[in-house]
């Protein structure tokens, strides 16, 4: 044999490397035409049923303990 011909273990390692490139370069087009479609706005309020949002101020209004509150480090009543 050669110097210069690849053997099989070499063959295996450029077509992996040559498949990761593919998928890296594939990624990359993906993410560049997701983010050229500018910020993402939330969805309307509509969209989440209407009373689920009308149930979560109820609650925060009832003075119910919210995470923020217990997540700062504030003394647990009592």
């Amino acid at each position: 044999m050669s110097g210069l011909e690849p053997q099989p273990g070499r063959w295996v390692a450029i077509v992996t490397g040559a498949i990761s490139i593919l998928i890296g370069v594939l990624y990359l087009a993906l993410i560049a035409v997701l983010d050229s479609r500018g910020p993402l706005q939330p969805p309307p309020l509509e969209a989440m049923g209407g009373g689920a949002a009308e149930v979560q101020l109820t609650r925060s209004e009832a003075g119910a303990p919210s995470l923020a509150a217990s997540s700062a480090g504030a003394a647990p009543p009592g």
